[in-house]
Order: structure tokens, then C-alpha cells, then sequence
């Protein structure tokens, strides 16, 4: 059975910052994407940032500069570091894995930024 464990989301202040880790355990094999969504109160999920195996990276331009994804294939975890925050970064993060004919979800981290 595959799981997707995240942990490091929480509160912090405008201008602060986090890091989520996501480490995904069980019998997946062939990953090739890793990335992380985020849905806000009444707002659809959107995709935060990807990576896949070779490294190669993906934005949404709401975070470019920002926050940078990270992945240790060794270890099948995928981190996500968010810099800079501000208060529309406020979502429940989740991460999301993807290997030949499956779709993995992680079960959610919150991150509020709030002053």
C-alpha cells in the first residue's frame, strides 16, 4: 500500500518562512513527477510546483522566486521550500506523485500566513 506522508506546514507571518516535506513509502516504482498543489478556502486546487526525475522544474508564476521544490529520489520525498510568504499563500497544501498508471495524494498540510 503506497502513503504519502507531509509534515511542516503550520503558522507563520507574512515575509516568513517553511518547508513541507512529503516521503512517500510503499511499493511505487517508476516515479517520474513530484509536485505539490494547494487549495485555498473555495478556491479549485492548483498546481503550486513540480519536479520530475531528471530534476527539470515547474512554477505557477504566483510563487517564481519564492518557494523551490526539491526532491531526493534515493529516499522517493519530495520538499517544497516557501520563502517570502504572504497571505494568499494561505492553503492546504497537498502532495501529489505520479508513476506509470497511478496518481498519489498526500493527505494535506495547512499553511496559514497570517499577521
Amino acid at each position: 500500500q503506497v502513503q504519502l506522508v507531509e509534515s511542516g506546514g503550520g503558522l507563520v507571518q507574512p515575509g516568513g518562512s517553511l518547508r513541507l516535506s512529503c516521503a512517500a513509502s510503499g511499493s511505487i516504482f517508476g516515479i517520474y513527477v513530484m509536485g505539490w498543489y494547494r487549495q485555498a478556502p473555495g478556491k479549485q486546487r492548483e498546481l503550486v510546483a513540480s519536479i520530475i526525475t531528471g530534476g527539470s522544474t515547474h512554477y505557477a508564476d504566483s510563487v517564481k522566486g519564492r518557494f523551490t521544490i526539491s526532491r531526493d529520489n534515493a529516499n522517493n520525498t519530495v520538499y517544497l521550500q516557501m520563502k517570502s510568504l504572504k497571505l494568499e499563500d494561505t492553503a492546504v497544501y497537498y502532495c501529489n506523485v505520479r508513476s506509470p498508471g497511478n496518481t498519489y495524494w498526500g493527505q494535506g498540510a495547512q499553511v496559514t500566513v497570517s499577521s
